[in-house]
């Protein structure tokens, strides 16, 4: 399988673009800080619980089924275990190098009827890992969309998630925003309750802090537009968290329909959506 490797010598990441162009391995000083399989065919067989991988055109979950929306129709179809159609389309799908050293993969025209260009492009300087992502609407009509990027960082890990506002479930198909309060107030850095599921907003500066303290590592990550939701999930069977940044709520097709925040995006024809996502790296203790 091939593989791309970008680093500055202290951060490394190695993408494959032929299983959704996502984050095999990422290591920072030498320790992996991704849930990575030794066999990086497994990506493939078990898309969702390993690496970092683009979400889009939508992110989390959407109920299946089918809505007419305008001119189109969507008829969206399960892809997990839950019932929901979830994290999008190109998770998993094969995505091609251009000559501008950007990943791109083309979608829908099918259940989801707009067509679409996604793109990637992954950079490493100054121990910081720049995701740069792209939604573009190839359709001559406006489509809704969103983007989003889905990590597992690997445990022990601390997190803090500063947010003052949540949505308590992500399962939950009418999940409303509410004040974080007991164990959803991440605002300072800590280890995340088993088996919570959630999306939070109204976030400040810098919404998500990591911390490996076992290996001396810290971590701060930035959105650039800031992104409007980080969605986080600790499941109780996994050795990893996620921690996703998302320009969307779960449910955002419900979310756009009903008229109420965290709805996808709509996106004019020919115009692009862009998120950035920087990961900044350190050593803790003072380290250099």
């Amino acid at each position: 399988m091939d593989e791309i490797v970008v680093t500055d010598g202290e951060v490394e990441a190695v993408v494959l673009p032929e299983v959704g162009a996502r984050l095999h391995r990422l290591r920072a000083f030498g320790h992996d800080v991704l849930r990575t399989p030794e066999d990086p065919g497994v990506h493939a067989r078990d898309p969702f619980f390993w690496g970092a991988y683009v979400m889009a055109p939508w992110c989390n979950r959407i109920a299946p089924g089918s809505v007419r929306l305008g001119s189109k129709r969507i008829s969206l179809r399960s892809n997990f275990p839950d019932g929901s159609a979830i994290h999008g389309q190109v998770y998993a799908t094969r995505w091609e190098p251009r000559s501008d050293g950007s990943l791109h993969a083309v979608g829908g025209g099918n259940e989801w009827p707009w067509p679409y260009d996604v793109g990637v492009r992954m950079e490493v300087h100054a121990r910081t890992l720049g995701i740069d992502l792209s939604l573009t609407n190839l359709s001559d009509e406006p489509m809704p969309g969103g983007l989003g990027v889905h990590p597992w960082f690997l445990r022990p890990v601390a997190v803090a998630i500063r947010a003052d506002t949540v949505l308590p479930s992500n399962t939950e198909l009418r999940s409303l925003p509410e004040p974080v309060r007991g164990r959803f107030d991440l605002r300072a850095p800590g280890e995340m309750s088993p088996d919570l599921d959630a999306a939070w907003t109204d976030l400040t500066e810098p919404p998500v802090e990591l911390r490996w303290e076992d290996a001396g590592i810290g971590a701060t990550m930035r959105t650039v537009p800031p992104a409007a939701y980080i969605v986080a999930a600790s499941p109780a069977q996994l050795d990893a968290i996620a921690v996703e940044p998302e320009t969307h709520a779960p449910q955002g097709l419900r979310r756009l329909l009903a008229g109420e925040p965290g709805g996808l995006t709509w996106i004019d024809p020919g115009r692009s959506l862009d998120l950035r996502i920087e990961l900044a790296f350190q050593r803790l203790g003072g380290g250099g």
